[in-house]
């Protein structure tokens, strides 16, 4: 069917006027959504991974979890071997018995040298007066022998009993002190048994942490990954046997362009769209920004101090907290797209959360 003349001639400006009218529908859809949203697909999904390392070396006997499976806190996770660790518990139990009869031996020799302290101190007073009586037994036969009654060798004889006297109360005293020195030395004999029974006591404490040790539990709950242990392996502490991810506590790092950061705020809304999840919206909101960029935590820092730099524009980490009933779907490693809502009610922006806490010590 030919076309009309006039329309044909017409066809080229109707195309260009539908073609004119697209483009403007199109730039107005742009400029809406890009005054509305800053989206970058350089986000990655992360959690807070728990690496689950022995605090003890040994033998592994049993394995109670399998990969990919949910834990709860302080579940059983693997056992080791616990002979050694038993035995070294019951050698510092025994240990700790024998030096605490050491204590009661002690004490009970205390209780016994302040019998003797007492029977002493008695002597001492009997041996005083005993000299006592002498003397006054001396000094009646002194009158007595002034009126001439009593002879001359009476008087001798009485003096000397009380010199024998008075040395029986020293000897007696001697003994007293002796014996106060005895229940000092017991005293610090004491003490150094309290201090080794202490010394013991902290041993056995030390054993039974390490058989509890043989022990491994779940420090957190979340799901278990990265399972590298099995049943015989020896282990030792410090190396890392399995990894614990907190599936419900995920969270996204996405890495904005420097020039996107002055439209951003604290607690904007934030769409999620991962491929693992296709036509799922998740939400979430922005929970805080990085001190620096991403290329100041490189193994190498990006040295700029060269001839012949160019400037290139920066990325600036933004964790985003994921709604909770959407967090649990996302794993980590994920790649994701966000879309940060700007007309959502929001906090700080960057530059005021960075001067922050500045202000904050200028204040304080």
């Amino acid at each position: 069917m030919a076309l009309n003349p006039v329309l044909k001639k017409r066809l080229p400006l109707i195309v260009a006027g539908v073609a004119a009218i697209g483009l403007v529908v199109g730039g107005v859809v742009w400029w809406q959504g890009k005054q509305r949203w800053e989206a970058t697909e350089n986000a990655f999904v992360q959690a807070d991974t728990t690496e689950v390392s022995p605090q003890i070396d040994g033998y592994v006997v049993e394995v109670l979890v399998r990969d990919n499976q949910r834990v709860e806190a302080g579940q059983v996770l693997i056992r080791l071997d616990d002979a050694d660790a038993k035995a070294n518990l019951a050698q510092a139990e025994a240990n700790l018995a024998a030096l605490q009869a050491g204590v009661q031996n002690v004490d009970a020799r205390a209780e016994q040298e302040q019998a003797v302290i007492a029977s002493r101190a008695a002597a001492v007073s009997q041996a005083q007066a005993q000299a006592d009586l002498a003397r006054q037994q001396v000094a009646r036969y002194g009158r007595l022998a002034e009126q001439g009654w009593v002879s001359q060798q009476r008087i001798e004889t009485e003096q000397a009993g009380v010199r024998t006297a008075q040395a029986s109360v020293a000897e007696a005293q001697a003994a007293l002190v002796a014996e106060q020195r005895a229940a000092g030395v017991l005293g610090s004999t004491r003490s150094q048994s309290v201090a080794s029974v202490q010394q013991a006591q902290a041993a056995v404490d030390k054993a039974r942490i390490a058989l509890e040790r043989t022990v491994i539990r779940a420090p957190v709950a979340g799901v278990v990954g990265a399972r590298g242990v099995r049943v015989g392996q020896y282990v030792r502490p410090g190396g890392q046997i399995l990894s614990i991810v907190p599936l419900g506590d995920t969270y996204v790092v996405a890495n904005f362009k420097e020039t996107q950061m002055d439209r951003l705020r604290l607690g904007q809304t934030v769409e999620i769209s991962a491929d693992a999840f296709p036509g799922q919206r998740l939400t979430g909101h922005i929970d805080s920004f990085a001190p620096a960029t991403g290329s100041e935590f490189a193994l190498i820092p990006v040295e700029n101090a060269t001839g012949n730099f160019t400037k290139i524009t920066q990325r600036v980490p933004v964790r985003i907290r994921v709604d909770r009933t959407a967090g649990a779907a996302l794993r980590p490693g994920l790649s994701v797209e966000v879309k940060v809502d700007l007309k959502s009610e929001g906090g700080l922006s960057f530059a005021e959360a960075a001067a922050a806490p500045v202000q904050n010590a200028a204040l304080n």
